[in-house]
């Protein structure tokens, strides 16, 4: 995995440091679950750069926003910047599908994660990201 950005405004910690203080500070469901979703976008692309947005929002980017991780009570959304441009055949999106550009995944307490698929999703993204860059 690439350095995470900048600590500006920060107290000097890493995007990865304030992240694994949100997941441990959280001490619940919805802290396995961002910390699983993390290790889910870590394993799909391991050149992922970690960053920490809009005071409190974890960001995945390569070559571009990747997606968000967002903590509700009721449910962690993991919104793809670009998700409307990205194939979904297993049908992951279920939130933000109004939208021209992001699509969101809201994950509930017990839920099982599609990895294979989450993983390709990533990936998607990723070569989408770096396809635009490329022009």
């Amino acid at each position: 995995m690439k350095k995470s950005g900048s600590t500006e405004g920060t107290g000097g910690k890493s995007p990865s440091q304030l992240i694994d203080a949100r997941i441990e500070e959280l001490g619940d469901w919805r802290g396995e679950m961002l910390a699983r979703l993390r290790t889910l976008i870590k394993q799909a692309d391991p050149e992922v750069v970690e960053e920490w947005k809009w005071r409190g929002v974890p960001v995945w980017e390569h070559g571009g926003m990747i997606c968000t991780g967002e903590t509700y009570k009721a449910v962690v959304k993991m919104t793809f910047a670009k998700g409307a441009a990205l194939e979904d055949p297993s049908g992951l999106f279920n939130s933000s599908l109004e939208g021209n550009t992001r699509r969101a995944i809201d994950f509930h307490e017990g839920e099982t994660i599609n990895e294979e698929a989450l993983k390709a999703l990533i990936r998607a993204a990723v070569a989408l990201n770096m396809s635009v860059r490329r022009r």
